[in-house]
């Protein structure tokens, strides 16, 4: 036999190898799976290249075991959560139900908490309170840089190092990499900030054995005392996003929480901690719960690619179906799986009033292109398309009847749904709810309704394009 016979049956071997691989992947839907045969049939080398680098949704298994290990050890979650829970309402109890069945936290009453402003408002609430620090704080960003918000926070960690404060500070490997690189990051250790890169890349070339690359910790959380928590989409950064100016300003939503639920981000921040640093955090979880300061009934929910697959498609599909009257969403990102598509439609079907609110303009023209292939169904159910034409629309909510609402950092997307480590505040009250309606309000001021008209209009070569890539979406 000659070497190109073993070559090519060599390839054929490898080939069909991948290929059972793929059938045989657990948690992968069947549309996921065709994508990928075809990507790898029709493109062999490359396409098995490519399945290596971004096919499976593995952070290696030394950090799985590692992040199970640490969750496992951690004190029972009702040290965290509560002993006695508060009285939730039969209608909304299911929503909180899905939310600990995902995280572990039950709902917590006795909290109060406030919509910021705008982003430069955010960084100056969170600069105030970390000046008011008197014992820890902890921060986790995905993208953290080194320009005017970003070097507030900085300043401001250091200044509570210098008076005594113990300083805890992560930030994502690949959205922080330009920070972590700079002469910034050495000078918060320096100042005596304990600083952690979560999920590190490592050698690039070697990354894809130990792991995929794209799979990122995507969380925003601020802790401090124990009794202030913060939640939402903004990253540690202006608003004008000086790494991508010309999609600016990025426009998004926080919220200051003070009370129990600050608990729950303690906890999730420290499991994110001690999987990254070999130190343990389980004196701060078992410190007592933090006084109620208001009303709110709130729980955290954290999802992971080491946490239930689909938790969040779940989440959210669990709140569309819960809407009897109204359901207004914003997301930068939707490249949906079938039933959240699905429940979206039924929402409208129903005569639930359903608006969702998208960027005109995105960063990613790979899911803008992905996301308008999904207009005709939705319009043709009855749902309200708006786009948002005031800067990048970076806001993750979702408000419902006027009385239940989520924030996050969780897109309505497949990276939000099965790679990135999300964190994202469910909560019941109807004064917080408008509050979140009143600032969804204002981007609908600021958007163009997309009408069934609109969309028939577009040329056959757009449909085309949005329609091939959202096709190869489970790929992407």
């Amino acid at each position: 036999m000659n070497l190109a016979a073993v070559t090519l049956a060599a390839h054929i071997l490898i080939l069909v190898a991948v290929m059972i691989r793929v059938i045989l992947r657990p948690h992968r839907e069947p549309a996921s799976r065709i994508a990928w045969l075809v990507v790898i049939v029709s493109l062999p080398i490359f396409g098995i290249l490519v399945y290596i680098l971004l096919g499976e949704t593995s952070i290696g298994r030394r950090r799985v075991a590692r992040m199970r290990e640490v969750i496992k050890g951690l004190p029972p979650i009702t040290t965290a959560g509560g002993d006695s829970r508060p009285e939730v309402p039969e209608k909304y109890q299911h929503l909180f139900d899905v939310g600990h069945s995902i995280s572990g936290f039950a709902a917590v009453g006795g909290n109060a908490a406030n919509l910021l402003k705008d982003s430069n408002a955010t960084i100056d609430s969170m600069v105030a309170d970390i000046d008011a620090a008197e014992d820890h704080v902890h921060l986790i960003f995905y993208i953290w840089l080194s320009d005017n918000n970003g070097c507030k926070i900085i300043e401001a960690l250091k200044r509570a190092a210098a008076r005594g404060v113990m300083c805890r500070a992560m930030a994502d490997g690949l959205g922080s990499r330009d920070l972590i690189k700079s002469p910034h990051w050495k000078g918060m250790s320096d100042a005596g900030v304990d600083v952690a890169v979560a999920l590190p890349i490592g050698n690039p070339l070697l990354r894809p054995f130990f792991g995929r690359i794209d799979l990122r910790n995507h969380r925003k959380i601020l802790v401090i005392d124990g009794h202030i928590t913060y939640c939402g989409s903004q990253n540690c950064a202006d608003s004008e996003f000086r790494v991508k100016p010309k999609y600016a300003p990025w426009v998004d939503a926080v919220m200051r929480f003070e009370g129990p639920i600050a608990k729950q981000n303690q906890y999730v921040f420290a499991s994110d901690w001690m999987a990254s640093v070999d130190e343990n955090l389980d004196e701060r979880l078992r410190a007592p719960m933090p006084e109620a300061k208001g009303n709110v009934l709130a729980s955290v929910v954290a999802t992971g690619p080491t946490i239930r697959y689909s938790a969040m498609p779940e989440m959210f599909e669990s709140l569309l179906y819960a809407a009897r009257r109204d359901l207004v969403i914003s997301s930068p990102y939707y490249v949906p799986n079938e039933s959240l598509q699905d429940a979206l439609c039924a929402a409208a079907y129903r005569g639930v009033d359903t608006t969702i609110i998208f960027p005109a303009r995105n960063d990613s023209w790979i899911v803008a292109a992905a996301s308008r292939s999904y207009y005709a169904d939705l319009l043709a159910a009855g749902v309200k398309i708006h786009e948002y034409v005031g800067g990048l629309l970076h806001t993750k909510s979702l408000t419902m009847d006027g009385e239940v609402s989520l924030i996050g950092s969780a897109n309505m997307d497949r990276r939000s749904f099965e790679l990135n480590y999300e964190n994202s505040i469910l909560f019941a009250d109807k004064v917080l709810t408008e509050e979140l309606r009143a600032r969804q309000q204002t981007y609908l001021a600021s958007s163009t309704e997309v009408t069934v008209d609109d969309v028939a209009k577009w040329p056959l070569r757009r449909r085309l394009w949005n329609n091939t890539i959202a096709m190869l979406g489970p790929v992407l």
